[in-house]
């Protein structure tokens, strides 16, 4: 097996590498908590949401808390799976290397 092949593309931005990684451990993330984790800006973390969501690696909720618009972030199951298996690729490669 060649794991280069079973990267996965859509993970070659290390933002959406870092929504993904953030999306594995946490059930949900609003929008401004995982701007700050990633220290991007709005509209860097709105793009690269959108193609993840086009995907349908995320999904996204809309709410309002008062007045106010709460937007949160979760990972779908057809982006865990495709998410763990960039990782076993990238696991590979490194044992291969050794």
């Amino acid at each position: 097996m060649n794991p280069i092949l079973h990267l996965n593309k859509a993970f070659d931005s290390r933002i959406r590498l870092g929504i993904m990684s953030a999306l594995m451990v946490s059930q949900h993330i609003n929008f401004n908590d995982l701007k700050e984790l990633l220290q991007i800006t709005d509209g860097n973390l709105a793009s690269h949401i959108k193609a993840l969501d086009e995907m349908d690696y995320v999904k996204v909720e809309k709410s309002f808390i008062g007045k106010k618009t709460n937007t949160t972030y979760a990972a779908t199951q057809l982006g865990a799976a495709a998410f763990k298996q960039h990782l076993y690729a990238l696991e590979e490669m490194i044992k291969q290397t050794k």
